[in-house]
């Protein structure tokens, strides 16, 4: 599994602010064991910007100050290592015999969801013992009831994909600092295809620089969403607005279509009842594109970890091109 750290790009001399220490805050895990040595990352001392890359007209925090590209590098290494460490697990129960159990809101969910997460909350825990960690199987995981940084996971979003063998699943990671996205993965472990974002520079996929396309005119558009079952009536009713203005509407792909659109080969993506863990990851990815990725409405995606908190449902679209994200907006007209 590819474990590439981006070269980060120059944004602004050294500020004389002071850097949030990443391990200065309170422990959340027991008796860490480090096993990744991060010594050889290089040691950049440029500041990231937190700028999107896509229209901060209406987010005036878009700029979240404090962290440098040596905080980044060193998140985006231990994140790899993260997804590393799911791909293992997945791999081996791809296509392969195992039960499958239902959750108390009747989705999927198997031993591999369950070991993957467990692998990746290790990996975190060796390297970062003062972060939180929220997973998709299993919640908050800190002993104090809030932190700054917080990661979000979802071993394999897709679930239904996986247990019927198709490979258009992902394993996601989103690191928050203050409820602030600045890093995310789309990781698909068994194509090996995994787009890293981090926040004020440009989106990868194995470590190669992409982004998404023009296309100015909702006619010319490809959509995708997961499925057209998943939307409730009301919803329903609001994505077919957008469905029958769109050139080609496509269906099946869960967070690969996000993916996709981040490298340039699709231009929509419109889904409703999407859980945190499901898009935190996809924000830093798709803006670092150049794309835009808001709520129905065109609010900034935003939710906040915490023991407390509650995995709340969210109406989600996002455009390679600003012009037809506007559009779809104004096609699904939700109020």
């Amino acid at each position: 599994m590819l474990s590439q750290i981006p070269k980060p790009l120059s944004f602004f001399p050294n500020p004389s602010i002071p850097i949030p220490n990443p391990n200065s805050l309170s422990l959340c895990f027991s008796t860490p064991n480090p096993s990744l040595s991060l010594a050889d990352l290089p040691l950049r001392r440029r500041r990231s910007p937190f700028l999107s890359m896509a229209s901060t007209s209406d987010r005036p925090d878009a700029v979240v100050p404090g962290v440098y590209d040596i905080e980044l590098d060193r998140f985006a290494a231990v994140a790899n290592k993260v997804a590393d460490a799911s791909g293992e697990v997945i791999r081996k129960y791809f296509r392969q015999k195992f039960d499958i159990l239902d959750k108390a809101d009747s989705s999927p969910v198997t031993i591999a969801d369950q070991t993957a997460e467990e692998h990746m909350i290790s990996v975190i825990s060796e390297n970062f013992p003062s972060h939180a960690v929220y997973g998709e199987e299993n919640g908050w995981r800190c002993k104090e009831k809030s932190a700054d940084y917080v990661w979000v996971l979802d071993p394999i979003d897709g679930t239904k994909s996986f247990i019927t063998g198709k490979p258009v699943f992902g394993t996601l990671i989103s690191l928050l600092l203050r409820g602030k996205p600045i890093l995310g993965i789309i990781d698909q472990p068994i194509l090996r295809e995994r787009w890293l974002g981090l926040s004020g520079r440009q989106t990868t996929l194995n470590g190669k620089l992409v982004s998404t396309r023009t296309c100015a005119n909702l006619a010319q558009a490809y959509l995708y969403t997961t499925s057209p079952h998943l939307f409730s009536a009301e919803a329903e009713e609001a994505f077919i607005h957008v469905r029958n203005k769109v050139k080609v509407p496509l269906y099946g792909c869960d967070c690969y279509a996000y993916a996709l659109l981040a490298s340039g080969y699709v231009d929509l993506v419109v889904e409703s009842g999407l859980k945190p863990y499901d898009f935190l990851s996809l924000i830093p990815v798709i803006e670092g594109a150049g794309g835009v990725i808001t709520d129905w409405k065109g609010h900034q995606l935003f939710w906040e970890a915490s023991a407390n908190s509650h995995a709340t449902s969210f109406n989600v679209v996002a455009a390679g091109d600003k012009q037809i994200h506007q559009q779809a907006l104004n096609s699904l007209q939700w109020e």
